[in-house]
């Protein structure tokens, strides 16, 4: 792992557990009784979080992260249920299912250096590259 990446086998662990997240929520937005149109809406949402670019990859890197780590949802969740509000569950949930299935596409926590530099590879088609002729040596 010397280029801070995931490769190959716990690679594959971390899609299969974004896509696990990705239906499990969407399976619980189901039973909640909510709009889908609100679910469509919110899911991507926490993209918002790239306008930290516009000021460097240093910022858009902080910001980006904060809003896709399972943490802050997954308290907002616990609060929302808690509390038996409906709103609060439909929008973590939403916004649960937009970092599993960031996840399961192979999109991963942001580094400092760039946009395409993630904990699951480089996004950019030269770290696609890359990442296949290291994985078939």
């Amino acid at each position: 792992m010397q280029d801070g990446f995931v490769k190959t086998w716990p690679r594959r662990l971390l899609q299969l557990e974004g896509a696990c997240i990705f239906g499990s929520t969407i399976w619980a937005y189901s039973r909640s009784g909510q709009s889908w149109w609100t679910f469509a809406a919110l899911l991507l949402t926490p993209d918002l979080g790239m306008t930290g670019y516009l000021a460097n990859s240093s910022v858009g890197a902080a910001l980006y992260n904060t809003f896709h780590t399972e943490t802050p949802p997954i308290l907002l969740l616990c609060v929302a249920l808690a509390r038996d509000n409906k709103a609060l569950t439909g929008l973590a949930l939403s916004w649960l299912a937009h970092i599993g299935m960031d996840r399961m596409l192979g999109y991963g926590l942001k580094y400092g250096s760039s946009f395409d530099h993630t904990h699951l590879g480089n996004l950019g088609l030269t770290g696609r590259k890359d990442e296949k002729k290291s994985t078939s040596q």
